[in-house]
């Protein structure tokens, strides 16, 4: 049975043991996992109804979590990158060999963020890596602004909700390449 609570610690153990888990972003409702967990992230790919050739974000709490998921081109890559984080803004780059594929989809980047949301952060550390982080809907349908109106969808499809409030930004991060600053969303 699917639980619903504000507890952080909670949340984290249950995507310890392998869980697909409902949090609060900067902007909207996130559904995430542990990224490296490939039966999960099939999960919410189904739940999403999002085929796995799309890629998805990971969401991290330190640029530690990430640095081995990463391979900028250029040092200016980062630093372009560093200038808006923590924050949200979501940047891709070229992934290294242990960004699973799963992740990537079609795709050899990936595309990282450095979270300011305080539960986000908090969750981030007691894990010790990053989490899936794709807006917690069906693909191409609004976000619900509520964990209940996302457990109404879901139920028990989804192993925790994370019911803590959302951030201050209005919609998903923006996106872009961190090769160039280009805008993809």
């Amino acid at each position: 049975m699917a639980e619903l609570g504000t507890s952080i610690k909670q949340a984290a153990d249950s995507v310890r043991q392998g869980g697909v888990l409902v949090y609060p972003t900067e902007g909207v409702f996130g559904i995430g996992c542990d990224y490296r967990d490939e039966a999960a992230v099939q999960r919410i790919l189904q739940l999403k109804r999002r085929p796995v050739n799309m890629g998805l974000i990971l969401i991290a709490s330190h640029l530690q979590q990430l640095l081995p998921l990463i391979q900028p081109a250029d040092p200016f890559d980062l630093a372009r990158a560093l200038k808006t984080w923590p924050g949200h803004h979501t940047w891709v780059f070229p992934a290294t060999a242990l960004t699973p594929r799963w992740i990537t989809g079609d795709h050899d980047t990936v595309a990282v963020r450095l979270t300011d949301h305080p539960a986000v952060k908090t969750l981030c550390d007691e894990l010790g890596h990053a989490l899936v982080s794709t807006s917690a809907n069906l693909s191409g349908q609004p976000t619900p602004n509520s964990c209940a109106e996302i457990a109404a969808i879901w139920g028990d499809q989804v192993d925790h909700y994370l019911d803590l409030p959302l951030g201050q930004q209005a919609g998903p991060s923006a996106m872009r390449l961190a090769s160039s600053g280009q805008v993809l969303r």
